[in-house]
């Protein structure tokens, strides 16, 4: 028997978590404030609802985070550029270096532009 008391706090702290993580368009029944209050005001029977009937379904849930891995790793990204041969790669790095060294120079331009004056003083 005192666990009981442990096990009842233990449904209440996961049905509230799951509550707050769900997103609100997947809800069943209720908006999530609604779902909250219920738990606070009556515990034990708010969670167990929650988790007969306003938890989504499993294919409601499947959502990605935001900020969550991709599916594919990196090397694998569908539309990755792969060369074809040698030569295409090195085009494709000569690009990189251009474009890189373009970066550079504009931003050495806007340093310069930041650091002189823009109107020299009357004396």
């Amino acid at each position: 028997m005192p666990y009981l008391g442990l096990i009842y706090l233990v449904i209440l702290v996961i049905a509230l978590i799951d509550i707050i993580n769900t997103d609100d368009a997947v809800m069943r029944g209720m908006p999530k404030i609604a779902w909250v209050l219920l738990v606070v005001v009556l515990p034990l029977i708010g969670a167990l609802l929650w988790l007969a009937f306003g938890r989504p379904t499993g294919e409601e849930r499947r959502r990605p985070a935001p900020g969550a891995a991709s599916e594919y790793p990196e090397y694998d990204h569908p539309g990755r550029y792969i060369p074809a041969d040698p030569e295409a790669d090195r085009e494709f790095l000569q690009q990189l270096r251009d474009r890189a060294e373009q970066q550079r120079q504009a931003a050495r331009e806007q340093q310069r532009q930041k650091q002189e004056p823009d109107d020299p003083p009357d004396n």
